[in-house]
């Protein structure tokens, strides 16, 4: 009988059905950050519980270290408890950590790929949302809560209800100036940020199988905020070649073989859906939010709509009907677990060459890993934004949610390549966010308003 990729490695992985109705699944892969992880540490010692298979987990820093300064302890005293009591369980149960002396310290969701952790046929698990990232590479990636990193932690299971898979096809070209970014805003704004609610997505069709493993990691990240539950791509070529010969990916004849399973892990033709939905990479535009969730967004050269929600409006200080083009921004930033890989930073380098932020903007970079800013710096890149008047940051989750010195002042407007737009993400309840591909923010930071990346690269035949 035919299969889904999703039926196929959630049966490889349950364990048992529970009385519940759930299935009780085993987790291949845990991965743990200093946010969620120290308090599921404190209720293992209160139990006497240990860590069941400490070689499935790894852990690093990210969400509340600064990007600014390394040095400590941390000026911020919370940032500095949370970091420590990370090391003493790490080192209390022999799991391996990428902290800030290791070279290979960044993100949660931008390491585990970058080091062969994820791997297709993986079932993973982390305390943060937008785990579905790993999904990119044919892995079932749920994001959970602290009381669940503890069931991890001591059982390496979870109690997981099975959901429904809708089949997103994106068929045709993509333009140029248009990116993976704004292929997911696209599909969040017609879905709804509810529409995947009980849903795994499958992202497929010509237009998805041409991205690189790191766009196919920017669509998944942001399944989160249709509803979906994950987010996952069929695994191929393209998955296997930018696996081989990282750190933790299998070598040799165990890599020959690997490459088999993987690609037996495909969705099979034939393979039942609950729902389908079609999209044209043609009709797709650089895109840009405009409210207070990642659904509501429009094409750059598009107004905002009529019946927009007057809330939103309101919190914006915008008005219907008006051009989202020309809206003035204060902070430009490029980074997060969404858009702070190499090609990221290349996209936006491109962009900047050669020009100057705008007077009054605040602009800052922040690679997504050690290893993501080291390779830039040697392409360069660094001198090309610090030339512009960026500047170049630390590995870390920084501004994307400001749990640490990167966040907004006041009312700002940040042109922002991260995944979320609500009301205080950014560090200021007032502050105002704009989600836009890593190309768009650059030119939003040269303009000192929001424009279409195209006349740019158009004005550079790029």
């Amino acid at each position: 009988m035919a299969q889904t990729l999703f039926e196929k490695v959630w049966n490889q992985h349950a364990v048992r059905q529970l009385p519940t109705g759930q299935t009780q699944l085993y987790i291949g892969l845990h991965l743990i950050h200093e946010v969620t992880s120290p308090q599921a540490f404190d209720m293992l010692r209160a139990r006497g519980w240990t860590v069941r298979a400490p070689h499935r987990t790894f852990a690093t820093v990210d969400h509340i270290v600064p990007t600014a300064s390394v040095a400590r302890p941390f000026q911020d005293a919370m940032a500095e408890q949370m970091t420590a009591a990370l090391e003493k369980s790490c080192l209390e149960h022999k799991i391996p950590l990428f902290d800030l002396s290791s070279g290979r310290q960044g993100i949660v969701h931008v390491i585990g790929p970058e080091l062969g952790l994820t791997q297709p046929g993986m079932t993973i698990a982390c305390g943060d949302s937008h785990t579905s990232t790993h999904g990119a590479f044919g892995a079932l990636a749920f994001g959970i809560g602290t009381s669940q990193v503890r069931d991890v932690l001591a059982s390496q299971c979870l109690a997981m209800t099975p959901l429904k898979v809708r089949r997103i096809s994106v068929s045709g070209n993509l333009a140029a100036g248009v990116y993976a970014k704004d292929i997911i805003l696209t599909i969040i704004q017609r879905l709804g940020v509810e529409g995947g609610v009980g849903f795994a997505y499958e992202y497929a069709g010509d237009t998805i199988e041409r991205l690189t493993m790191d766009e196919r990691m920017t669509i998944c990240n942001m399944s989160i905020e249709g509803g979906a539950r994950i987010g996952y791509v069929n695994p191929d070529e393209t998955t296997a070649d930018y696996l081989a010969g990282r750190l933790f990916a299998p070598i040799g004849a165990n890599f020959v073989a690997a490459k088999k399973r993987w690609a037996a892990l495909a969705s099979d033709p034939g393979a039942r859906y609950d729902d389908e939905v079609s999209f044209r990479a043609e009709e797709i535009a650089p895109t840009v939010t405009w409210g207070t969730n990642p659904g509501q967004s429009i094409g750059v050269g598009d107004r905002l709509p009529a019946g927009a929600d007057p809330d939103s409006l309101a919190f914006m200080g915008f008005r219907a009907g008006q051009p989202i083009a020309g809206t003035k921004v204060d902070v430009a930033f490029i980074g997060s677990c969404t858009n702070g890989r190499l090609s990221d930073l290349r996209e936006a380098a491109r962009v900047i060459a050669g020009r100057k932020v705008a007077p009054n903007v605040r602009a800052m970079v922040v690679p997504g890993s050690q290893a993501v800013r080291k390779a830039a710096e040697k392409e360069g890149l660094h001198e090309i934004f610090q030339a512009a008047g960026f500047d170049w940051r630390g590995a870390g989750c920084s501004m994307c949610l400001a749990m640490n010195p990167d966040r907004l002042n006041g009312s700002e407007v940040c042109a922002s390549s991260s995944n979320r737009n609500f009301k205080g993400r950014q560090g200021s309840p007032t502050g105002r966010t704009l989600l836009m591909s890593p190309a768009m923010v650059a030119a939003a930071a040269i303009e000192g308003a929001v424009v279409d990346v195209r006349k740019i690269l158009t004005l550079e035949g790029r």
